[in-house]
């Protein structure tokens, strides 16, 4: 999807994915994608970088990709929304025990957040949590970030920075981690903590919880949306002409060849 490789598959195969990981110890980045992490991904090289990397699951989180997936002939049946993969997974980790910590949001956010996952999660086994400072964070600090999440001993890590922070802050630290999945999941912390409020579930299924948001926070959102959100149906309307063209002339060169006996 304009360069951006999304995995064709829903929320069972994606957890899937996470077990064997976590089974095997092998390195897993989970990546939630939506158009404007798609559209950012066209200029910034490190980002779409992180996506593509062979090493990472980068899922369809948002229903206008679903939609333009379909439309170029994948049989993909619904997106993977980051919280409620992030739901789903900690519910599964009460049988199968995978430790969990998280890494983002403020020291308040965490607090909540873990006292909303505990008295829903019982059996939930968090292996830890922090809040990095909101500021670049010299070498020392990275290193002792890495060195606190491995001491947790933890199965999944939780990142939630914002995009495309997170993304990239995944990209450079994986090689110093001993967490076998790293999943970036943006604003879900702040829905499940309760500071902030999901668009409601009609506006999610018709693709709408952009606009939720935009009225929430119009000053901090109205470019990310107003730019992002009509380049990518001008780039994308161009994409699915480029490949109806390729499968049109496919199917040409077919019909010649059989008339030709070939």
């Amino acid at each position: 999807m304009l360069g951006v490789n999304l995995a064709v598959t829903d929320y069972a195969g994606a957890l899937a994915a996470v077990d064997a990981a976590v089974r095997a110890r092998a390195c897993l980045r989970v990546h939630f994608t939506n158009v404007h992490v798609t559209m950012v991904a066209q200029r910034d090289a490190a980002l779409r970088a992180a996506l593509n990397h062979p090493d990472a699951l980068t899922l369809p989180d948002g229903m206008p990709l679903v939609w333009a997936m379909r439309a170029l002939g994948c049989a993909i049946r619904t997106r993977v929304y980051g919280p409620d993969f992030f739901d789903q997974c900690l519910a599964r980790s009460e049988a199968t025990g995978h430790r969990h910590y998280f890494l983002g949001g403020t020291e308040e956010t965490l607090r909540l957040l873990q006292e909303t996952l505990r008295a829903r999660f019982p059996r939930l086994d968090i292996a830890g949590a922090f809040s990095p400072p909101f500021r670049p964070l010299r070498a020392e600090e990275t290193q002792a970030i890495a060195d606190r999440i491995n001491a947790g001993g933890a199965d999944i890590l939780w990142v939630g920075l914002g995009a495309p922070k997170q993304e990239k802050w995944i990209a450079e630290m994986a090689g110093r981690l001993s967490v076998p999945v790293c999943a970036a999941v943006g604003a879900a912390f702040d829905f499940h903590a309760g500071t902030v409020k999901q668009a409601p579930d009609w506006m999610q299924d018709r693709g709408l919880e952009w606009l939720y948001r935009l009225v929430q926070e119009p000053r901090r959102l109205w470019f990310r949306y107003g730019y992002y959100n009509p380049m990518f149906v001008l780039r994308f309307s161009w994409q699915w002409l480029r490949w109806r063209l390729r499968g049109r002339a496919a199917r040409t060169a077919g019909s010649a060849d059989r008339a030709a006996g070939r």
